[in-house]
């Protein structure tokens, strides 16, 4: 069996002066692709984030205070999540654990009832590189959420953005078409797998309340000040008649546990009011953005 690609060997590189101006439907400048992300910690392992750091400085097991920030975020900070979105008609995208189905359906069944996009984002909330059986988990992900919701998942987000080289191979095989672990671009870009060609999306690193509020420890509202920042110059961009023209695609990414707390819901209300008075954007969602750049012929 032959070795898996580099990631350099999968994704072809695209300058983006040189590639083609793509247009979306009402002359509109920009895609906006919210995406929430629903995970299950489980107790018996070390939780994947901390608030609380252990008292002898030392993670201990079982870490009851960090499940517990977490679980605050499955039993109210969701719901309000939920509220804000339905409100302004919008349906993000769930990037989800394939045993929140299972573990919490009323959840699950929220979201699928709202019409929110199910992407898998592994079985639980476990490292890619720490799963015995990638494959294995991947397909049961892809049944657990088909089974819940009545039709596979076409995306996928890997926990903590984790692959290992053969991960793009696994998912093509389950098939999944296009993945938010490349954040690499402004637009979906082909990447070559053993089980056919699939589409990176431009998921964001940035824009994502993790890192921005409980890693750098920026206040709540910077959150909603560098959305609208990006989005102010992508769609300058997209609008242009230079080489940076064309749409654009732009993701933010929220957690129960951080902006679904009294304290920051408010920040992403004001956000999506600010987004829906504008009239050069439009929401979609994953497979919608999969579906439009397959459509446009670019061949990068």
């Amino acid at each position: 069996m032959s070795a898996p690609l580099a990631p350099r060997d999968r994704l072809a590189y695209a300058a983006l002066p040189d590639r083609p101006r793509l247009a979306l439907p009402d002359g509109k400048a920009v895609v906006v692709w919210p995406v929430v992300n629903v995970e299950n910690w489980l107790i018996e392992n070390p939780m994947p984030r901390q608030v609380l750091v252990a008292p002898t400085g030392a993670a201990l097991q079982p870490d009851l205070a960090n499940w517990a920030w977490h679980e605050y975020g499955m039993r109210v900070g969701f719901w309000r999540i939920l509220e804000a979105f339905a409100a302004r008609g919008i349906r993000p995208t769930l990037s989800v654990n394939g045993s929140v189905c299972d573990d919490y359906p009323r959840i699950a069944a929220a979201a699928r009832d709202a019409g929110w996009e199910f992407m898998g984002h592994g079985f639980e909330q476990v490292p890619t590189h720490q799963v015995a059986d990638q494959a294995a988990m991947i397909a049961r992900t892809v049944e657990t959420i088909a089974r819940f919701t009545g039709s596979p998942p076409t995306g996928w987000l890997g926990p903590g953005l984790t692959e290992t080289l053969e991960t793009p191979d696994l998912l093509a095989a389950e098939g999944i078409r296009w993945i938010a672990d490349w954040v690499v671009d402004d637009l979906p870009c082909r990447l070559r797998t053993t089980g056919g060609t699939v589409l990176t999306m431009p998921y964001s690193v940035e824009l994502n309340d993790i890192p921005l509020i409980m890693i750098q420890h920026h206040r709540a509202a910077e959150f909603a000040e560098r959305t609208l920042a990006q989005i102010d110059r992508l769609a300058a961009e997209a609008k242009s008649d230079g080489p940076l023209g064309g749409a654009k695609v732009m993701s933010f990414a929220i957690h129960p546990y951080i902006t679904g707390v009294p304290h920051r819901i408010g920040v992403l209300e004001a956000l999506l009011d600010a987004l829906t008075a504008r009239d050069d954007i439009l929401f979609w969602q994953g497979h919608d953005i999969h579906d439009w750049y397959l459509a446009s012929g670019d061949p990068a």
